[in-house]
């Protein structure tokens, strides 16, 4: 079924290209019997590029999604995005406060290197994350919305790795029964870029959470609550098949000591094109939340 998108949100024309086609919000599929209210809280600077990638992993489900967009009000982006957009396409948080959703999708953001309170946004965010706790039936945090989320509601400190977790990584299932994964590959490959340090032995010694996925290098992948009210994805199975060879590209452009990205140029040649060997797994994972969100 289609995702129900605001008007003229450029995913529509983009999206089209690949014979996904959007619904534009109107008053006739607001109370539809098959439809799921979820909101988006985009903290990439890309903010169009994170768009298209995530309504494209919604898009696979038989359920009409409302979309909703979240900003907050002080994220300002350098990049592809202007502020017309954000005021065009985007709510913030007042304007939903007396609302209620089945799901919340939180991205990730450039800022592992970055102290929480030194993040100009943090405190917006801090009060989004809990004022999800009563509005929002489900969280899926992608990357350092992870790290952010156990931090705020858990107390759990940050932890970096010595140098970035960049490429695409082999991961095993360990809950092979754990609706998130059902129908997955025994093994399957995911992009992560972070420096977060999510190893078994940290999120075990922290938590009791639910540990669904990892891998032997990049660490844990799929974990969540035990009520699975928070979902933790610790890569990002929505990106492009290029999308990591532009943060790379970044990172050295920015003079950082970077490894050339693990698994991802065949033979390791930057000059040969990267090939998307993750979508299926993506668009599988989303789904799987979207069922469990619909018939819970």
């Amino acid at each position: 079924m289609p995702v129900i998108v605001p008007k003229q949100l450029p995913a529509i024309n983009f999206l089209k290209k690949e014979n996904i086609f959007l619904l534009i919000k109107s008053k006739k599929y607001q109370k539809h019997s098959n439809s799921l209210k979820i909101l988006f809280l985009n903290l990439m600077f890309k903010k169009i590029e994170t768009e298209n990638q995530i309504i494209r992993l919604l898009s696979n489900s038989s359920l009409f999604i409302d979309l909703s967009l979240l900003s907050i009000r002080d994220n300002k982006s350098s990049n592809d995005l202007s502020i017309n957009h954000i005021n065009k396409f985007y709510l913030n948080l007042d304007q939903i406060d007396n609302k209620y959703y089945d799901g919340l999708i939180i991205t990730g953001a450039p800022l592992g290197l970055i102290n929480f309170t030194d993040i100009r946004y943090w405190k917006e965010f801090v009060k989004i994350i809990h004022w999800a706790k009563e509005h929002v039936n489900s969280i899926f945090s992608i990357c350092w919305s992870v790290q952010a989320i156990l931090n705020i509601l858990y107390n759990i400190p940050k932890k970096i790795n010595k140098s970035k977790i960049l490429g695409i990584f082999k991961h095993k299932i360990l809950l092979k029964k754990n609706f998130l994964v059902q129908g997955f590959d025994d093994y399957f490959f995911v992009p992560h870029s972070r420096y977060s340090d999510f190893s078994l032995n940290f999120i075990k010694h922290y938590t009791d959470f639910k540990i669904i996925s990892y891998s032997r290098k990049a660490g844990v992948y799929i974990f969540s609550s035990n009520d699975n009210k928070y979902i933790f994805i610790t890569g990002h199975p929505e990106y492009d098949a290029l999308t990591i060879n532009q943060e790379y590209l970044n990172d050295l452009q920015n003079g950082l000591n970077i490894n050339i990205p693990y698994n991802y140029y065949p033979f390791n040649n930057q000059k040969l094109i990267p090939k998307n060997n993750w979508r299926s797994h993506g668009n599988l994972l989303f789904l799987n939340w979207l069922n469990y969100l619909f018939y819970k």
